[in-house]
């Protein structure tokens, strides 16, 4: 039986992965990737922080704001 377009693109993507070479990526160690984690959170945690600090207009937010901007940024000092 002749096989469909599909399932020889399907087949030609498995083929294409297989062939990539496995250590494309190097492998990260437990504290590498607890790392990595750390940084992400704290990336997103300083976007959410820098979104409410343009919305934001009462200027004792803002300076609750600002600090925990530098705070973030502190933590991300850190880590790198």
């Amino acid at each position: 039986m002749a096989r469909g377009w599909e399932s020889k693109a399907v087949e030609a993507q498995v083929e294409a992965a297989n062939e990539e070479p496995a250590d494309a990526k190097p492998r990260l160690d437990a504290q590498q990737l607890e790392n990595q984690r750390k940084r992400t959170g704290l990336a997103l945690a300083r976007a959410q922080v820098l979104q409410q600090l343009e919305a934001s207009s009462n200027p004792r937010h803002r300076e609750m704001l600002e600090a925990a901007l530098a705070d973030l940024d502190a933590k991300l000092g850190q880590l790198r």
